[in-house]
């Protein structure tokens, strides 16, 4: 079976006290698989040298059982729809297609085949002919996933792809990277736990270069039980009990605040409820550092 394995991985950049990544070990199996993390984790990092676009400082990493030093044999295995996904703005989808397939060594005879196949799974057919500059950001999305796949490669690769998007587009979008991953390798990197949540159930969290987590999200949950409570109070106190503790949710209803939060002991008056996956992220992240939750 294919699989992304990543052993020991670090990466330094000149004149920064710490590192981008700090010995990040992963197993990446076919499939959907979730990089959860904020800005500046540490995920565009991994990506770009998943991508061989970086270079690690230390460790290692096998894709498909290909070594990542060998850069070309990994590019043909990989296709990466980047964070900030730039294009061609006055080519049509079909010509800028076309030419990222001669770029992508596609034989000639395929081309035309290839491309009306990718454009029709990612619902594009009636633009072929429409200007890049004229298609809306949920379109312009859909195009990066097909000239990420005009290789028909092994490994997918997305970087934050739903920022930005309206959630009708989101939606469609999280639905066709689901589809591709039936047949791939799909690392889905973002700060959007619900992304995660409609999507895939295995996930690695990375936060400062450090991969706090990775297992099922039911895992993440379970890690979580135990310590996210709901219970209501005068809103006039809601500030300082936000000092202390980590509100996941609040909803005001005249002089009263319903809450949820967490915390690593329970309250006088405040009820254990199931945790989200967002509450779990939440306190796996804070738990080294917030007050309320502090272990």
């Amino acid at each position: 079976m294919d699989t992304i394995q990543i052993n020991h991985l670090t990466k330094h950049y000149r004149g920064k006290d710490t590192p981008a990544l700090n010995d990040v070990s992963l197993t990446i199996s076919a499939g959907m698989f979730g990089l959860l993390g904020k800005n500046g984790a540490g995920k565009s990092t991994l990506m770009r040298i998943l991508t061989t676009l970086d270079q690690a400082t230390a460790g290692s990493i096998q894709m498909c059982g290909i070594p990542i030093t060998q850069r070309a044999a990994i590019r043909a295995q990989v296709g990466y729809l980047p964070q900030n996904f730039g294009f061609y703005p006055t080519m049509t989808v079909s010509d800028a297609l076309t030419y990222l397939a001669i770029l992508a060594h596609v034989p000639a005879r395929d081309q035309h085949r290839r491309i009306a196949s990718l454009l029709a799974q990612v619902n594009l057919t009636k633009q072929a002919r429409t200007k890049v500059k004229a298609l809306s950001g949920g379109m312009r999305q859909r195009l990066g996933i097909a000239q990420a796949l005009v290789n028909q490669p092994k490994v997918l690769i997305v970087d934050e792809p739903t920022a930005g998007l309206d959630p009708e587009e989101r939606i469609r979008f999280r639905n066709l990277l689901a589809e591709f991953a039936q047949e791939r390798i799909v690392l889905l990197s973002t700060h959007i736990v619900s992304d995660i949540e409609a999507t895939t159930n295995r996930i690695g969290v990375l936060d400062q270069g450090h991969l706090l987590f990775t297992g099922t999200t039911a895992q993440l949950q379970t890690q979580a039980a135990g310590h996210v409570f709901a219970s209501s109070l005068p809103v006039a106190e809601l500030s300082a009990f936000k000092a202390r503790y980590e509100i996941s949710e609040q909803i005001v209803q005249g002089d009263t605040a319903h809450i949820r939060f967490l915390a690593t002991a329970a309250m006088p008056g405040a009820s254990t409820v199931a945790p989200t996956l967002e509450e779990a992220y939440l306190y796996l992240q804070s738990r080294p550092t917030c007050q309320g939750v502090r272990q």
